[in-house]
């Protein structure tokens, strides 16, 4: 499988909408840009309670859709999203691995299992 590189465009639009989610106070736990070996796609993983507590998945991501819209941020403009539960077997070892660390804003993952997925590479925005 052919996988492309992750990009400082990329880095910095994945900050860019956790920035807005942040000012909509859409309570975001864990936020990573990944390549999982499931997908041939690099992901933006966001986990929070508030969206464990929408009733379906799909308002989960209508939510972020939603304040994405009112930012003013292009639809074409964002990456792939994969929203996991917290209890997701890859976020609770994610948060028991660093959820402590001081400094994880920036960490580089990879060629690693984590939980129940098989990371290839990753980028770490916030692990709490």
């Amino acid at each position: 499988m052919d996988k492309s590189a992750l990009v400082s465009i990329e880095v910095d639009r994945g900050a860019q909408i956790l920035s807005i989610l942040d000012q909509a106070r859409i309570k975001i736990s864990v936020a990573l840009f990944v390549h999982l070996s499931e997908y041939e796609t690099w992901r933006l993983v966001l986990a929070g309670r508030q969206l464990d507590g929408t009733p379906r998945l799909q308002d989960a991501y209508g939510l972020l859709h939603k304040a994405l819209d009112a930012a003013g941020f292009a639809f074409q403009k964002t990456p792939p999203m994969l929203i996991l539960p917290m209890d997701d077997p890859f976020i609770k070892a994610l948060r028991r691995l660093y959820g402590k660390s001081n400094h994880v804003e920036g960490m580089i993952l990879g060629s690693q299992s984590i939980g129940n997925r098989f990371v290839e590479e990753g980028y770490v925005y916030r692990i709490t």
